[in-house]
């Protein structure tokens, strides 16, 4: 437990994953929750007359200790959890929510916080400053400060009860994800799926001590399964258990869960006075209200939706044609698609993961952010670490500056949930003169090494590499003095533009000839192959825009107006009928595994990913305008985007990076959509 009541003795003071006890992390929480109040109330009993200095400032920097407790105990809950972990999880979460709520409603505090925001404009504040006492003030104003008491008592219960739902929510989905799967004993049931995956289905049937191959819904085993496998049949089989996590009525159920949250969320915004929670969210995004956001999405989903027709009708002809299949099922789509992409384009994934050998493509991604950004990575072993698997990196500048630390954890595991992300283990910001350099870390889920193979990467898996990378890049290259304003504290429809603009590097043959080499012949990738990664980018793009913007319009659904929601699955069926190209499935239902709206951090927020491409389509077209390796375009970017954090408004940001407001033309001219 003392481990966490300073600063830690190792080098670049960075996580000792190894001398973490689990049955100290209560105490630890405990304990670091009573540092930060004693703080904070210093703060607010302050006798002097509020200043920015000591009031404002103090704050940002109050609770060092526990935010750093928090960061490490739940990334690692998401990375490399156990049933343990997850009971502690249960039991902190209320302690924390009751903490940020005692903070939310000090009225001495807030009435110090407003003294210094009623002056701002007799204030010499620079625009970082400017910034941090706007948001200072928000976060009083929008988590009840104002409130009577008996409505912030309301608003602690509501609180209290959200944190735990969603945890549940999450612990639900990752459960059933981890009790599934599909046990194969003849080799002719999986005709036509790549050797590769083969061999891995085999290694995880013998680790188990069972014949055959086995099969999962982790990303990495599940896709290639439902891409290549011929039997349709089993196709089915795994697609079905797929759409039908946490919506089994049993103990792992999350059609309860999703109505409670729902419900509590629209209860919290009425009574901070927000006609919904997504007005209450939108408030702090650039697009500011439901009707812009969806504006923006119908606007999207009328260039979308013919194109989306017109594949669908294109892609079950095809299936008709070669296999006689009279309708097209979800459990298809991947399948043929896979068939009519090699048919039109006479490329697959396994003709191109031999050139994408994973060390090879992160390499690249190094590479490419040292031509850009002047950052060089260097690999390191004296770095305690929380996964065997993990590879830890030093980062430093053209002067040899050290810049930040960098963790990478890619394959799949027990204790690891799906999907990909990027976290920070300690933000960067500037105290005392020191700035203090950030630690962070990706989190994939990637085809893991074989018995007689490298970790080779499908194209899909290269892109969500770089994807990722350019959120470390955010947080990497952050140069900010406060650390609420650093790295990717911005608004989160703005979040995602560093991660997709990097993801058009990797459709560059100038960026391809530095990584995409044979993991056996070390031959680049040839010419051929990359034209047909270009022109396959767009290959059934309006159908994929329109499966986006289902999801968005799903969001919005929940959460921008009040109402009572009886049946989950009904709920989702009318939200999203606008994108039905397949038919329902009865037993599938998205709602309860839809942990980015309902655990993480994304509520009326899904439109971002379509909101950034269209900012990461205009960035990008600056760069192909100028050069991909242009260095003053870079450094642009670099400095109003990437060091810039949240200090001052998106879009202000964007334009000293691009010079003018980004079009919605580029993302249409790169998606084929115009």
């Amino acid at each position: 437990m003392k481990l966490f009541l300073k600063k830690f003795t190792t080098k670049h003071n960075t996580a000792p994953f190894s001398k973490i006890n689990l049955s100290e992390y209560k105490e630890a929480f405990i304990k670091t929750i009573e540092l930060a109040h004693t703080e904070i109330d210093s703060i607010a009993n302050n006798t002097e007359t509020p200043t920015f200095q000591n009031t404002i400032e103090a704050l940002d920097y109050a609770g060092e200790q526990l935010d750093r407790l928090s960061s490490i105990f739940f990334n690692l809950n998401s990375a490399e959890t156990s049933d343990e972990m997850q009971k502690i999880a249960q039991e902190v979460s209320p302690l924390l929510t009751a903490f940020s709520n005692d903070i939310a409603l000090n009225e001495d505090l807030f009435k110090r916080v407003k003294a210094v925001h009623d002056q701002k404009e007799h204030l010499t504040l620079t625009t970082e400053q400017a910034t941090l006492l706007d948001k200072k003030f928000k976060g009083f104003s929008r988590n009840g400060a104002l409130l009577s008491e008996e409505d912030k008592l309301k608003l602690r219960e509501i609180d209290t009860e959200l944190a735990k739902l969603k945890l549940t929510y999450g612990e639900n989905v990752l459960a059933e994800t981890n009790n599934y799967q599909l046990h194969i004993t003849n080799e002719a049931d999986l005709k036509g799926l790549p050797d590769g995956t083969k061999e891995i289905a085999r290694s995880l049937a013998k680790s188990k001590d069972l014949e055959g191959w086995i099969f999962t819904l982790d990303f990495p085993s599940y896709l290639p399964f439902v891409t290549y496998v011929e039997n349709r049949e089993l196709r089915k089989e795994i697609a079905i258990a797929a759409g039908r996590k946490s919506f089994q009525n049993n103990e792992f159920d999350n059609q309860l869960n999703v109505k409670n949250i729902v419900a509590l969320r629209h209860k919290r915004a009425n009574l901070l006075g927000y006609a919904s929670h997504s007005h209450f969210v939108l408030e702090e995004r650039m697009a500011q209200d439901p009707e812009k956001v969806k504006s923006f999405l119908n606007d999207l989903l009328e260039k979308a939706k013919p194109a989306a027709l017109k594949e669908f009708s294109e892609l079950a002809a095809f299936a008709k044609e070669i296999d006689g299949i009279e309708q097209l099922q979800k459990w298809d789509g991947s399948f043929y698609a896979e068939k009519l992409k090699q048919k039109l384009f006479n490329l697959d994934d396994e003709l191109l993961k031999p050139y994408f050998k994973l060390e090879n493509v992160l390499n690249g991604a190094f590479i490419i952010a040292e031509k850009l950004f002047g950052i060089k990575f260097k690999e390191v072993f004296d770095l305690d670490k929380y996964h065997q698997d993990v590879t830890t990196y030093e980062v430093t500048d053209e002067n040899n500056n050290f810049v930040a630390v960098f963790y990478a954890d890619f394959f799949p595991r027990k204790g690891k949930r799906n999907g990909a992300w990027m976290t920070s283990y300690k933000p960067q910001y500037v105290k005392e003169g020191v700035n203090e350099r950030p630690h962070v870390s990706i989190v994939c889920n990637f085809t893991p090494p074989s018995e007689t193979k490298p970790s080779l990467l499908t194209f899909n898996e290269v892109t969500t590499l770089f994807h990722e990378f350019g959120h470390a890049l955010h947080g990497m290259l952050a140069d900010t003095i406060y650390p609420s304003l650093s790295g990717t504290s911005v608004y989160w429809d703005f979040v995602e533009l560093p991660s997709q603009v990097m993801e058009n590097w990797c459709y560059e043959p100038e960026a391809l000839a530095l990584f995409a080499k044979h993991y056996e012949t070390h031959e680049v990738i040839p010419q051929h192959y990359v034209e047909k990664i270009k022109e396959s980018a767009s290959f059934l793009e309006g159908m994929a825009t329109l499966r986006q913007l289902s999801f968005g319009i799903l969001d919005l659904s929940y959460h921008a107006k009040v109402q009572e929601i009886t049946d989950v699955k009904e709920f989702e069926k009318q939200a999203m009928a606008f994108a039905n190209l397949y038919p329902d499935v009865a037993e599938n239902c998205m709602s309860t595994s839809f942990s980015h709206i309902f655990q993480g951090g994304y509520s009326s927020g899904y439109y971002s990913y379509k909101w950034a491409e269209v900012l990461d389509a205009d960035a990008f077209a600056y760069f192909q305008e100028k050069g991909i390796f242009n260095k003053d375009v870079a450094t642009k970017f670099k400095e109003n985007v990437l060091s810039k954090g949240g200090t001052e408004l998106p879009m202000e940001l964007y334009k000293k990076f691009r010079g003018q407001e980004p079009k919605v033309e580029a993302l249409l001219k790169r998606a084929g959509l115009l």
